[in-house]
């Protein structure tokens, strides 16, 4: 039934942004076209948080290790923020071409295998 997720980032310097996801991090992609790129990503995990009042979405890369991600970031002067240690696993903020932050955590956490894709006919 479900085969993936589709997650959006919407940006103000988007060409920059996506530039970064495919020389830097290496996502492979597709061009779906007019240079439209549609990122393949590893496996996702999906969450739900209590929250009485305040309803949002996140979204955070996740890793192996923190400290070498940083180091690699810094290779190609892109900034990360301080790593701080979370209940859940060590995070920091990677900062977009664009300017915009994103979240990156070594989780500490059991990690579950990724469902398979299932189709309903």
């Amino acid at each position: 039934m479900i085969n993936g997720v589709h997650v959006l980032i919407y940006s103000k310097k988007a060409a920059a942004d996506k530039k970064f996801f495919r020389d830097v991090l290496k996502c492979p992609n597709v061009d779906v076209g007019g240079g439209w790129l549609i990122f393949g990503l590893p496996p996702s995990e999906l969450a739900f948080h209590p929250s009485p009042d305040v309803i949002s979405q996140e979204v955070y890369l996740m890793c192996d290790d923190i400290h070498q991600f940083v180091a690699e970031m810094k290779k190609h002067d892109i900034q990360c923020g301080k790593i701080s240690r979370q209940s859940w696993g060590l995070l920091t903020e990677l900062i977009l071409p664009s300017g915009e932050k994103l979240g990156v955590y070594q989780p500490n956490h059991e990690r579950r295998k990724p469902m398979k894709a299932t189709r309903i006919i």
